[in-house]
């Protein structure tokens, strides 16, 4: 069962991205680099949830 998540920018800057995660699969908090439009370099998100 997947489940949706969000991936909040560690920064500070207010920004995420929502994906899917397989819970049996990756049981642990994901914590990932993407692309920050405000920052305009990667920046590590790491998971949250969606309320």
């Amino acid at each position: 069962m997947s489940d949706k998540i969000k991936l909040v920018c560690e920064e500070g800057t207010g920004e995420y991205y929502t994906t899917t995660k397989n819970k049996k699969n990756t049981p642990e908090k994901m914590r990932l680099q993407k692309y920050s439009r405000k920052l305009r370099r990667r920046a590590w998100f790491k998971e949250d949830k969606i309320k």
